[in-house]
């Protein structure tokens, strides 16, 4: 089931992409408040976890949602 999991977590991902992208796009909320989103998920995933392997998962997570701030497509499309 693991690998079902993986596609679900893609798929919510790439659309909550695509809705923060429309979000700034149509001014519906400037760069910094999508950005401050982005920042939000990420530091409730920085310190989450209890046993090692959940620390791991959530740290991975973060870093994801970091990557998408650093190499975000916010700024490219304004």
């Amino acid at each position: 089931m693991s690998g079902q999991t993986d596609y679900s977590g893609m798929a919510a991902l790439s659309i909550c992409e695509a809705l923060l992208l429309a979000i700034h796009d149509h001014k519906l909320l400037p760069e910094r408040e999508v950005v401050g989103v982005l920042r939000d998920a990420a530091a409730a995933h920085e310190n989450a976890g209890v046993s090692k392997a959940e620390k791991e998962m959530h740290r991975a997570i973060a870093d994801l949602i970091n990557h998408i701030i650093i190499d975000g497509n916010l700024a490219r499309r304004s």
